[in-house]
């Protein structure tokens, strides 16, 4: 298990090569047009700025232009209480269940300090990777579907009786997974390792990427990156926005979406769901 660096390979795995891509609504002047299936098509980002190099790099090597819009910062928690206390007690539990790339980045302790007999639990392959960077492997991901209920239907999660295990997730996070298990017989506790919170720099790129046209699809990876996009934007951007077609990768995200009168695509899981989504929608309606 690595003991070096570990909390830069895990930027390294989610962060994109600056040289190639910059992060910022405004890239898309001056340059020139991609080819691909999806040449010309501008594609708003929604995820938090560390987790969306790669369905960037995937949308642009497609010829599409990436607009990344973070719709939520991710920060430290205002409150380590928790997080302290399940890093101090982390040989006494039985299951780590980490529910995002963000949990780990924020609550993964150093890899020196994980045990060799705690298993790790992650709802899908990017958080499961995140763990690989920092030198957790072997970590069992869902079958079914990359959410709490894909957790919940693992062998590794029935028979829980008795068991300790620790939930590392952010503050506030939806508390199904952990009730499910106590019901089960587990004992739970959370370890709230970051908080979500509104974007501090505006949507001012944003809204003119909308009000050029350059904007032609909008990718949604949480139902409060939407939330925060309404509340950001003035209300005929906001119209604009919702003219969009909308791409969602999980049912309650979609039909939140759906609830604001966005017309949502439910598309597969993660970032391949939304790739494919997108490739199927712009092959059926191709920009004129």
């Amino acid at each position: 298990m690595p003991t070096t660096s570990w909390r830069a390979a895990l930027r390294a795995l989610s962060l994109p090569d600056a040289a190639n891509f910059n992060l910022n609504v405004h890239a898309l002047q001056g340059a020139s047009a991609p080819i691909g299936p999806l040449s010309g098509v501008g594609v708003i980002i929604t995820r938090p700025a560390r987790q969306s190099a790669g369905i960037t790099r995937q949308l642009a090597a497609l010829g599409a232009w990436p607009i990344v819009f973070p719709a939520i910062s991710i920060l430290p928690p205002a409150n380590r209480a928790s997080l302290d206390s399940a890093h101090a007690a982390l040989d006494q539990y039985d299951i780590a269940i980490f529910v995002s790339a963000n949990a780990v980045e924020y609550g993964v302790p150093a890899p020196e300090a994980w045990p060799a007999r705690l298993r790790a639990l992650a709802p899908g392959p990017g958080t499961a990777a995140a763990l690989a960077a920092t030198g957790i492997e072997n970590v069992t991901i869902p079958a079914t579907t990359f959410d709490s209920d894909g957790l919940l239907a693992l062998p590794d999660l029935h028979g829980v009786a008795g068991k300790r295990i620790v939930i590392f997730r952010g503050e506030g996070g939806r508390g199904e997974l952990g009730e499910v298990l106590r019901a089960r017989g587990a004992k739970v506790d959370y370890a709230e390792c970051y908080r979500r919170a509104m974007p501090a720099t505006g949507a001012a790129g944003l809204s003119e990427a909308l009000r050029e046209g350059r904007a032609h699809a909008l990718t949604l990876t949480s139902s409060e990156g939407i939330d925060n996009l309404c509340a950001l934007l003035e209300a005929e951007d906001a119209r604009r926005l919702r003219q969009l077609p909308t791409f969602a990768p999980h049912p309650r995200i979609a039909q939140h979406a759906r609830e604001l009168g966005f017309v949502t695509v439910e598309t597969g899981a993660a970032d391949a769901g939304l790739v494919n989504g997108l490739l199927e929608w712009f092959r059926q309606h191709p920009l004129p």
